[in-house]
């Protein structure tokens, strides 16, 4: 696209107001440089809003003053050992060596509070480097009255409990075993507490992604960085030489031509729910749209960075997440179930394929190579009144509408059960028997499940095997399970300073990426919670100090805006 009269001019123009591109805009304005972000959506926050919100950046300031410092070589050994050859050694020495100053500038705003989630695993602890007691951090709750007329335009999600309840990561751990640990009964407590205490003082708090995203707009605010809503970029400008100038979008109605004069960034998610996409590099059997990321998620940066040249990398790939399928349409995660009990994931054929309890990304891959789409959640009467399963509380019975949209099953024999999703009656029971003999022993010989610190954080800690216990209590269920996922993982390829490289290796002047609408620094796997929105902030962060430097070497002079620029949401 030719370069066009300009309607607006900054330093960096930001695509997508998730994590990747908020960070991203807070260090431009501490560089000196004007920025504007372009959201797509009428509510701002992205896929990070809707997230658990974890952010896994090892060494940062809040784990080092929990006294959790980390050895730099020991973080990269775990990530060259995770990755296994698939991410470039610049790419991983950019993480590991860039995060801890990414998160020492955010945190110097007096909004960005953290803490550990201490005890909360690495995916992978038993890899040389990984830490059992995790690295992972949150941002501290947050009362979203602060954020004035913005708090209507954040994008909201579904960790907010009934009445105003509010919980982090660490209540969720508890809460689950409410009927099984004092300390489940005493976050119980905790719970009921705060709901009275909201009722009374009115307040609207937020955890998890949306609270990293309230933090981050009030910084944001701070800065006087911008947000342009329902603002869709539809292509970016480019000069005589190739290099990007600036991006064309589409704002209720009027076309807009955006300069930035040091640079493009696009944080724009992934393709998680672009139809043609999905169809074109997806593995069988995770083609169809279970995905949990933002609807406005359609593959738009990476079309736009394809147009202009760059190359694309782990295309067929995903943050891949089991899940439920609510009759309503909504899709429930499958985090902490798959470590319960009592239970089983088993195949249409009554056989489990692999550890139920392992990461959720590898749990799919596995679920995906072995054609095992849909697969079947199978769990007794004792699993059910124990444990929440799919935001059902303990013993508290499955909707009819579960049973009329046949997700789930009861049935008073596993023979009967097995029969109703159409699988070999002999099979289930044995994979049953052969599971209990495991229980018993304490040991799943088969696929591992419990080995692993990751494996027993969600189960059952009053058990010598806090994954294994018996299925043996009528009546039994059985709940089927989609090959879900929390957005894609393939996008543009970029160097060690977020640039983004055409097949040939060369860069792309003045483009820019991070986030899931980029090739992950993860390749095709996960480090630990919030290893998604970790690099993404990572990236961002030396996506806007490089475009400073660009700056600095004279190719346009920052801290000056020109046009018509509102400030604002």
């Amino acid at each position: 696209m030719s370069e066009p009269e300009w309607d607006e001019e900054y330093d960096l123009v930001i695509v997508g107001s998730g994590g990747g591109g908020m960070t991203a805009a807070l260090t431009a304005a501490a560089e000196g440089l004007s920025a504007l972000i372009v959201e797509k959506g009428s509510r701002y926050g992205g896929s990070t809003a809707i997230s658990g919100g974890g952010v896994w950046i090892p060494g940062n300031p809040v784990l080092r003053a929990e006294g959790h410092d980390d050895d730099r070589e020991h973080v990269r050994r775990y990530l060259g050992l995770l990755t296994a050859g698939r991410v470039p050694a610049a790419r991983l020495d950019a993480y590991v060596d860039h995060g801890p100053a990414a998160m020492e500038l955010l945190c110097r705003s007096r909004w960005m509070r953290f803490s550990w989630t201490r005890g909360y695993p690495d995916y992978h602890p038993e890899l040389e480097g990984g830490r059992p007691l995790g690295r992972s951090v949150e941002a501290l709750p947050f009362d979203t009255r602060r954020l004035g007329p913005d708090e209507r335009h954040q994008r909201p999600n579904s960790m907010k409990g009934p009445l105003g309840l509010w919980i982090t990561a660490k209540d969720y751990h508890d809460l689950a075993m409410a009927k099984r640990t004092w300390r489940g009964r005493w976050a119980s407590v905790v719970a009921a507490w705060r709901v009275s205490s909201n009722l009374v003082r009115r307040r609207h708090m937020a955890t998890g992604g949306r609270a990293l995203v309230a933090r981050m707009r009030m910084a944001l605010k701070d800065a006087g960085v911008p947000i342009r809503l329902r603002t869709a970029m539809t292509g970016l400008v480019t000069d005589g030489r190739g290099a990007v100038t600036g991006v064309v979008a589409e704002h209720e109605g009027r076309t807009l031509r955006l300069r930035g004069r040091c640079g493009v960034l696009l944080a724009s998610g992934g393709f998680d729910h672009n139809r043609e996409l999905r169809e074109k590099y997806l593995p069988e059997g995770g083609r169809a749209d279970f995905s949990m990321g933002a609807r406005e998620n359609t593959g738009d940066g990476i079309l736009a960075g394809e147009r202009v040249g760059a190359a694309l990398d782990l295309m067929d790939d995903a943050w891949w997440m089991p899940a439920v399928r609510h009759p309503a349409g909504a899709l429930i995660p499958l985090l902490s179930e798959r470590c319960i009990p009592r239970s089983v994931i088993v195949s249409a054929d009554g056989r489990r394929f692999t550890n139920e309890s392992a990461p959720y990304v590898n749990f799919v891959h596995d679920q995906l190579a072995g054609g095992h789409v849909p697969a079947w959640f199978v769990m007794d009467a004792t699993a059910r009144a124990r444990y929440p399963f799919a935001q059902i509380l303990p013993g508290a019975p499955i909707p009819q509408a579960f049973y009329d949209a046949g997700i789930v099953h009861r049935a008073g024999t596993l023979t009967e059960l097995a029969e109703r999703i159409g699988a070999p009656p002999d099979n289930l029971a044995a994979t049953v028997e052969r599971f209990n003999g495991f229980a018993r022993a304490g040991r799943d010989t088969d696929f591992g499940r419990g080995d692993s610190a990751y494996d027993r954080y969600y189960g059952d800690p009053t058990l010598p095997n806090p994954n294994l216990d018996v299925i043996d209590r009528a009546p039994y269920y059985a709940v089927r399970v989609e090959a879900g996922d929390l957005g894609t993982k393939g996008g543009l390829v970029c160097d060690e300073h977020s640039r983004v490289l055409r097949e040939d290796g060369s860069v792309i002047e003045g483009l820019y990426a991070t986030g899931n609408v980029s090739a992950s620094v993860m390749g095709h796997e996960y480090a630990g919670p919030g290893a998604t929105i970790g690099p993404s902030m990572v990236f961002g962060y030396i996506a806007a100090r490089h475009a400073a430097g660009r700056a600095r070497g004279g190719r346009g002079p920052a801290g000056r805006r020109t046009g018509r620029a509102p400030r604002g949401t």
